[in-house]
């Protein structure tokens, strides 16, 4: 009954917000895609194309249109952390303008969107779907996925203003407070993409 739809949609709905909020390489890639972008118009785009792409192949793999084995994509959703990382780092510099990211980040974002869709579709396959509400649980999971995500957004932009305004956008307290970030983020997925790697060839 209607009563079961809706407690379905709410349990995955939260299981979507829970996976987003506590599965750290894709928050990370949030934040990345965040720091990357520093308008606000341009981040909205980037956001929606990593939305749209993890969504296409979140439902694909989901359904069973589309699968591919869980090492791998694990190893390149941390490799893609890794290059995103190399990337900001690459920003800091006068001629960021240059690079593929900096030009067009909902381009790198749709990109490596699609990637992380299989990364949620194996969590969730993990999770168990509700069978006899499939289309429900999984529109509501990608929804929680969603909400989860503009929070971090919308937290992370509001941070990142507050630090503008309080040092200056260009101070160097806010620029090495910048670097420490770029640099721990790019050594975390490192570790990740060695760990997978290994993890993947593994006989």
């Amino acid at each position: 009954g209607s009563r079961s739809r809706w407690a379905t949609f709410v349990t995955y709905l939260r299981l979507g917000v829970e996976h987003i909020l506590l599965g750290f390489d894709h928050l990370l890639f949030v934040l990345g895609l965040t720091l990357l972008v520093r308008e606000r118009k341009t981040l909205l785009w980037t956001i929606t194309a990593f939305t749209v792409a993890h969504s296409l192949t979140l439902a694909a793999s989901t359904l069973e249109l589309l699968t591919l084995p869980g090492p791998p994509v694990e190893a390149a959703i941390a490799l893609s952390i890794l290059l995103l990382a190399r990337e900001l780092a690459l920003g800091r510099r006068e001629d960021r303008r240059e690079t593929l990211s900096w030009r067009y980040p909902w381009l790198v974002a749709l990109s490596f969107g699609l990637l992380h869709g299989f990364g949620f579709a194996g969590a969730l396959r993990e999770l168990g779907l509700a069978s006899d509400q499939l289309g429900l649980s999984l529109l509501a999971f990608n929804l929680g996925v969603e909400l989860g995500q503009l929070l971090v957004v919308g937290l992370v932009w509001l941070l990142l203003g507050r630090l503008a305004r309080a040092r200056g956008s260009e101070t160097a307290g806010s620029k090495d407070w910048m670097g420490w970030m770029i640099h721990g983020m790019g050594a975390l997925a490192f570790a990740w993409t060695l760990e997978r790697v290994l993890v993947v060839l593994r006989p």
